[in-house]
């Protein structure tokens, strides 16, 4: 063999290499997302259970703010509908929003706020808001991370020969990022 030949097939290995690594590289942080969303999605569970048993331990107290609860239970069930992540976003700010309400109630009634199983209730989910935060936060750097790959030089050829699509963000609408504002004087639909 001559050294044309041979330095054709090393340039041929190196960027066979290269598109091996590159191409592994951009699986694994595929693959992080996905395991990322798991644990969300496992932490949202989690949070699904949860909301019941708060909805039943409010109705004993609470029982006429019927319009308050049905938000909280028609919430729940929108995220456990939920089939895309954006879809999920949006069910989880409705959940958010609805939780705090409900949470706010229990300063218009002491004896709910005295409560043990609400108090341990609410001491549970807001642990578990606590991991959903953190998990949301750890997903969206893992998406941020992918995201660069897919686009940046010379890795979006790979990303773009291979169909490696972007991953959405899991986000907040403004409105879950605002502070609950509950009136009881002018009824609950003029709560938010």
């Amino acid at each position: 063999m001559d050294i044309t030949t041979l330095a054709i097939i090393a340039v041929v290995v190196i960027i066979l290499g290269w598109l091996i690594l590159n191409y592994n590289r951009l699986v694994r942080l595929r693959n992080r997302i996905a395991a990322a969303w798991s644990q969300i999605d496992v932490q949202l569970r989690r949070r699904y259970d949860l909301i019941p048993n708060l909805v039943e331990t409010v109705k004993g107290y609470a029982g006429h703010e019927r319009e308050t609860l049905e938000a909280v239970i028609a919430a729940r069930q929108q995220g456990i509908d939920a089939r895309s992540i954006e879809d999920q976003g949006l069910a989880e700010n409705m959940i958010t929003g609805a939780l705090g309400r409900l949470f706010a109630l229990q300063e218009a009634y002491p004896n709910l706020k005295a409560d043990k199983s609400f108090m341990s209730l609410q001491e549970e989910l807001t642990g578990t808001e606590g991991r959903i935060a953190y998990s949301r936060q750890f997903y969206n750097e893992q998406v941020l991370s992918y995201s660069n790959s897919i686009e940046v030089f010379p890795t979006n050829i790979i990303a773009g020969m291979f169909n490696f699509d972007p991953k959405p963000y899991f986000e907040m609408e403004e409105v879950a990022r605002q502070p609950v504002r509950v009136d009881f004087g002018s009824g609950a639909d003029d709560a938010y």
